[in-house]
């Protein structure tokens, strides 16, 4: 299963005011594990930054000026995506600017259908409680002492450490090994996390004693040097 973490920064608000998208980061994930493949890009608005927009990234005039307009990155975007559900905070925001830029440039529109939103997800999962990205960091531990600044890759890379928290925990070995489960997994279980337990009782042997016998005369033919006897 494909899914691709995505972030954008914005000149603001609204795309029906003339806010435009600045900046898009994504992340691809397959079977909820990170690939290495990313794509990352800055984006011409074809205005001026509000004073208050670049508080939040730092995206300026002067850097943005030869950055290439939407446009001229739109295949290559619809191409990384392709057809993944895309994992995003706060979903609504940017598919609202993507499908207002994709808009413009006559491309065919998102469906939110498409979109996982972790901040409907955070909400749910713990109802009344923060569900910022940096709070969600906090919660699950994760590092997210770079993000000085909103940053749409960096922010993307984050989400999807948080994602994965949020759908059941970052371990690879989906919480088998007790020993490498860290403490802040720990501090988030609930009482309906399911985790695999020895059995009371150990399951009988299925080798009959015939076929035991033919084991131990098979190994009595290959010699004291074999391997399966000193395993024994």
């Amino acid at each position: 299963m494909r899914e691709i973490v995505l972030d954008t920064e914005t000149t603001g608000f609204e795309p029906s005011e003339g806010d435009r998208i600045v900046e898009i980061g994504a992340v691809e994930l397959f079977n909820h594990l990170p690939t290495g493949n990313t794509y990352h890009q800055y984006i011409n608005p074809e205005r001026l930054m509000p004073k208050e927009a670049f508080a939040v990234h730092g995206l300026g005039d002067d850097f943005l000026r030869d950055k290439p307009v939407f446009k001229a990155i739109a295949q290559d975007f619809l191409d990384f995506i392709g057809d993944a559900q895309l994992i995003i905070h706060n979903a609504s925001f940017d598919m609202k600017f993507l499908n207002a830029e994709l808009t413009a440039v006559n491309r065919p529109t998102l469906p939110m259908s498409r979109a996982t939103d972790t901040l409907t997800m955070a909400r749910r999962k713990f109802p009344g409680s923060p569900a910022t990205l940096d709070a969600l960091c906090r919660r699950f531990g994760v590092d997210n002492s770079a993000r000085e600044k909103h940053g749409a890759l960096l922010d993307s890379e984050i989400l999807a450490e948080v994602y994965l928290e949020l759908v059941g925990g970052r371990q690879p070995d989906f919480g088998l090994n007790p020993a490498t489960q860290t403490p802040a997994a720990a501090q988030v279980q609930t009482p309906s996390d399911w985790r695999p337990r020895p059995r009371p009782t150990p399951l009988p042997t299925r080798l009959t004693e015939a076929e035991s016998a033919a084991h131990t005369a098979f190994l009595a033919k290959m010699g004291d040097a074999a391997i399966w006897k000193k395993r024994l």
